[in-house]
């Protein structure tokens, strides 16, 4: 999958591929290739405004630090694991995971999917209008209603654009966007370095272990367990003679690097300045330029604004093969165009209407990032477990070595949401005050208690997913394999 762009094989104006088994004639590239579209999806500056989030719960700068990349390293582990069935099957996530979860069966962590990849690139679409908003105040222009929807349309034209066109459109588009927000990043790391003050970081309190926890899955779900229901999209066009190590490196390499450097630096800038800290949960990309000079101010809405369309464009990608997966039969790029409507639409509302952007956000993450975890324990599990390449052509076929319905997986995503959802519980909004009905009778202090927003939900998830798979599916994996 090499992205370079010197000698590049053809580009298909608009890719046809849909769920569809890649051909052996379009399979190219190396592992290394993989590096250029992760690092670019996850190089924004939004990784700074997380250094924000992980300061909001209290803890200190060494807490922050290790839970920061940790939790990044380890969630894009997962995706690194992911994307091996991609080499394997040449197909989608959401329909390799057809493999443990059954041909129909596989549509409930289709559409669990969708949702997730949608209110990712919605929530991109919406910082990235916000973002140039702030920039055009800063700058004595006019950031009002007019700027916002210039900048909404630019922006839905570029994620929507590429969606469309597909695969190799996308690659190169990445590997641009990579070498250009890496530069301008490193420029604005530079110069907002002078505003951190040592004795500030150094006098944050240590928190408590829930704190740290809680932390460490906000950084989780923020960005590993963000992607993991995409990560076999993109090594599927790989050959099958690529090495598996390489696919797990170059995936985990290329999507933790940038994370993890712009959360720490995230948190000594949040550290520093309680003001700064604050207003980034207002406009979490908007209110990193206020420590700016005013001649930097539109190279940095460049290095913002195409650093989360990256992000986008990866999601409508996938939201759209997932719209596919979950039984919707429709072209692929109408798909993707589908799903823009659907970002637009959120897009707005978080622009125009929403009164913070935090409080939504994190409902979102842990929500969703419940169930998604429960699904990547299971598939994750099912990938280490198997040793052979899928049978493509059963992984639509109900009456296959895969099977229509598989209830134990299911079981297993159902058990881990039920656990999840009750061990974690949100502030806002009010309609997710159901949450953390566990946290009693479990003996953790309730909704109100010291273990209410460490959100162990999540790792209870991911945990049964993946334990209970590795105990109750080793037979059945041996059992497809063995039927050649």
């Amino acid at each position: 999958m090499s992205t370079a762009p010197t000698n590049p094989p053809e580009v298909r104006t608009v890719e046809r591929q849909g769920l569809d088994v890649i051909a052996e004639s379009d399979r190219k590239g190396t592992p290394r290739g993989l590096f250029w579209p992760w690092f670019a999806a996850n190089i924004s500056v939004l990784g700074i405004a997380y250094g924000s989030f992980v300061v909001g719960f209290g803890i200190s700068f060494w807490q922050a630090t290790v839970v920061s990349v940790i939790g990044v390293a380890f969630s894009f582990l997962l995706c690194g694991i992911v994307a091996i069935a991609g080499k394997r099957g040449s197909a989608p996530t959401m329909v390799l995971s057809r493999a443990a979860f059954g041909v129909r069966g596989n549509r409930v962590p289709s559409f669990l999917s969708w949702i997730l990849t949608v209110g990712w690139e919605t929530a991109l679409a919406a910082l990235a209008v916000l973002a140039t908003s702030t920039v055009f105040e800063e700058l004595g222009w006019d950031g009002g209603v007019l700027t916002k929807v210039v900048a909404l349309v630019v922006v839905a034209a570029l994620v929507v654009g590429a969606g469309i066109a597909g695969f190799d459109v996308i690659m190169r588009l990445q590997t641009w966007i990579t070498v250009v927000t890496g530069v301008l990043t490193i420029v604005y790391v530079v110069l907002a370095a002078p505003s951190i003050d040592l004795g500030a970081i150094a006098a944050m309190p240590s928190g408590s272990a829930q704190q740290v926890i809680g932390a460490l899955v906000l950084v989780m779900t923020g960005f590993g367990l963000g992607w993991v229901n995409a990560a076999a999209d993109y090594s599927r066009y790989l050959p099958r003679s690529a090495s598996t190590g390489g696919v797990v490196w170059w995936t985990t390499f290329g999507g933790a690097l940038a994370p993890a450097v712009l959360v720490v630096f995230g948190v000594l800038l949040a550290g520093s300045s309680p003001d700064l800290s604050a207003a980034i949960v207002a406009d979490p990309i908007g209110a990193l330029t206020t420590i700016l000079p005013v001649w930097f101010l539109i190279p940095f809405a460049l290095v913002a604004i195409l650093g989360l369309v990256g992000g986008a464009v990866l999601d409508i990608y996938s939201s759209g093969l997932a719209l596919l997966s979950v039984g919707v039969k429709i072209p692929r790029p109408v798909a993707a165009g589908v799903d823009g409507v659907f970002m637009v639409a959120g897009a707005v509302y978080i622009a125009f209407f929403a009164k913070d952007f935090i409080g939504p956000f994190q409902a979102f993450l842990i929500t969703l990032g419940v169930p998604i975890a429960a699904w990547a324990g299971v598939f994750v599990a099912d990938v280490v477990l198997r040793r052979t390449a899928y049978a493509e052509d059963e992984l639509d076929d109900r009456r296959g070595r895969y099977g229509d319905v598989r209830w134990g997986a299911i079981a297993l995503v159902a058990l881990g949401t039920a656990l999840g959802w009750g061990l974690v519980t949100l502030a806002s909004p009010a309609w997710l005050s159901w949450q953390g009905y566990l946290l009693e009778p479990f003996g953790l202090g309730g909704r109100d208690g010291a273990w209410a927003y460490a959100n162990l939900g999540v790792l209870v998830a991911l945990v049964v997913g993946f334990a209970g798979t590795l105990l109750t599916g080793r037979g059945s994996v041996r059992r497809q394999e063995a039927l050649r």
